[in-house]
């Protein structure tokens, strides 16, 4: 009964710390909506020219 009891509190412990990929994107493409949406096709496409040339994240990394 013990070993039921700490392995329910290490899955209680690593469900608090895991990554949830979905929620995130789902943030991520929310926050892009807002920050485009009265932007005119042409704005957009120089919006997320600047935004390559300034961010050093890398898909590769």
């Amino acid at each position: 009964m013990e070993t039921k009891n700490k392995k329910t509190t290490q899955e209680n412990k690593h469900s608090k710390q895991k990554f949830n990929a979905v929620e995130f994107m789902r943030e991520q493409r929310d926050k892009i909506s807002k920050s485009i949406a009265d932007l005119t096709p042409d704005e957009i496409l120089k919006h997320f020219a600047e935004i390559k040339t300034t961010t050093n994240i890398r898909p590769s990394a």
